[in-house]
């Protein structure tokens, strides 16, 4: 009967060294190491609290913009910026106590607006830079293009059209795209750039066919192009 060997095979001695190494490691520097992971744990354990708060904030927040919306909608710009000392906070207000939330966001949003209606088109404008966009087809390219009538407004025409067009751009859709572009063509068009006017109007036409507003470009072209 051969003799039973109770050697280890060579990968199972390896591992035991290299375990060894390892307790003789960790036992030297356990301090070391338990700081490190109470640094990831405080780092996840804040993280996930933010978040808690943050959504708890934005709850507050969409409470507290309802009011400034009904003003905004009633057209009582001054009121929904500013508030009215009693039920309207006001999108300012909004804006600075729930500052990283998306209600507060949209409040930027609110504020540019209401500062265009008044006609405080470099308060507009800082606003609708501070509004942080999103990859969507709607509301970001209509910031763009109310912040691309601020400057027009201001008479700054070159800045405008190049608003125009990054809308346009951003939006990429029938809904939207022609509008902008049709608007940035007949500022060409008032300042005697009928040659990129007709441009932008037939790419109204080529691209945007389906678009209420391609249904009379053919008149539009025809008028520059003359």
């Amino acid at each position: 009967m051969a003799k039973k060997n109770n050697s280890k095979p060579e990968e199972a001695i390896a591992l035991d060294v290299q375990l060894t190494k390892t307790e003789a490691f960790i036992e030297k520097n356990l301090k070391k190491i338990l700081c490190a992971i109470g640094v990831i744990v405080v780092v996840v354990v804040a993280f996930f609290a933010y978040n808690n708060y943050i959504n708890g904030k934005n709850e507050d927040a969409q409470k507290a913009i309802a009011a400034s919306q009904e003003a905004f909608a009633q057209q009582q710009y001054d009121k929904a910026l500013n508030g009215d000392g009693a039920m309207s906070v006001g999108f300012l207000r909004i804006i600075d106590e729930y500052s990283g939330t998306k209600t507060a966001n949209l409040a930027k949003l609110y504020a540019a607006v209401c500062y265009a209606n008044t006609e405080k088109y470099d308060e507009a404008i800082k606003m609708f830079e501070s509004f942080s966009q999103k990859d969507d087809q709607m509301i970001s390219p209509a910031s763009i293009a109310a912040m691309a009538n601020c400057y027009v407004q201001k008479g700054d025409n070159a800045k405008g059209i190049d608003l125009f067009l990054k809308a346009a751009k951003k939006a990429d859709n029938d809904a939207l795209s022609p509008v902008f572009l049709m608007q940035a063509a007949k500022i060409y068009q008032a300042d005697g750039q009928n040659d990129k006017a007709v441009e932008l109007y037939k790419e109204i036409k080529e691209k945007y066919f389906r678009s209420p507003v391609s249904a009379e470009i053919d008149k539009y072209i025809e008028a520059v192009s003359k």
